[in-house]
């Protein structure tokens, strides 16, 4: 008699299930997933460690692929030279393009705080020279942890996908409550207006997805002169508390 039970057993789908099984029970595996929770663990002692060394800091987001001459570039690198000058240390994701152009404003003040929290790719990533400290990070989302803890504000210049994922985190870890109310500043209108009007028309308007307040999470400007004005105007009170740490530890 033909048993079924028995022709099923020996299909590749089930030895491939069987294999996988397996693997899923092997101690060796078990272990190296056990080892991997400590390297996270880690690089999030390490990147907090780093952190912890400033209080008064921007951070700086936007396209990896702009280069030295560029509009955007120039007005990156001129918007993280006048900040620094106002005793913000600036913190960038380390690598090139707008980042390499906040960390190049940051240095051309003497003494100033140039911070790159980088990714550690095989091919792509190099932290850029242009850094008074740094940490490397491993796991893409450690890294993202630690961009978005790290500041009083946060500019974004235009960019691409990647800009547009750390935008939405911030926004989203906002609007839910999960991180303090920081001014986020959009810089370009050309670039960011289509999608701010985007927002309004569909989220708001259309779905009732967001709320009104919740457009009031970012501020869009369209010159470095307008962008350090709006960033003096909502550091105020932060700047303020920690000018008065700063003086009762004799820091300043």
């Amino acid at each position: 008699m033909h048993d079924e039970s028995e022709e099923k057993k020996k299909t590749p789908h089930n030895n491939e299930n069987r294999q996988i099984e397996k693997a899923l029970l092997c101690e060796e595996n078990n272990a190296v997933e056990s080892w991997r929770i400590f390297k996270i663990m880690a690089e999030f002692v390490s990147g907090f460690e780093v952190l912890r060394r400033y209080d008064l800091a921007v951070t700086f987001f936007g396209s990896a692929r702009s280069e030295l001459g560029d509009r955007i570039y120039e007005h990156t690198t001129e918007l993280a030279y006048k900040l620094s000058k106002s005793g913000f240390t600036v913190i960038t994701g380390g690598g090139g393009g707008v980042m390499e152009a906040a960390n190049i404003g940051a240095t051309k003040n003497a003494g100033s705080n140039s911070v790159g929290l980088n990714i550690k790719l095989p091919k792509e990533q190099i932290l850029n020279k242009y850094v008074t400290d740094s940490e490397g990070f491993h796991y893409f989302f450690t890294r993202k942890v630690m961009l978005a803890f790290a500041s009083e504000v946060y500019v974004f210049m235009p960019g691409g996908f990647g800009t547009l994922d750390e935008l939405f985190e911030l926004v989203t870890l906002i609007q839910t409550k999960k991180i303090k109310r920081l001014p986020i500043i959009l810089f370009g209108r050309d670039h960011w207006e289509p999608l701010i009007s985007w927002v309004e028309k569909e989220l708001y308007s259309h779905l009732h997805a967001v709320d009104k307040e919740d457009m009031e999470i970012y501020h869009l400007v369209d010159s470095v002169e307008e962008a350090y004005d709006v960033i003096m105007e909502l550091t105020e009170g932060a700047r303020k508390k920690i000018g008065g740490r700063r003086r009762q530890t004799g820091t300043e």
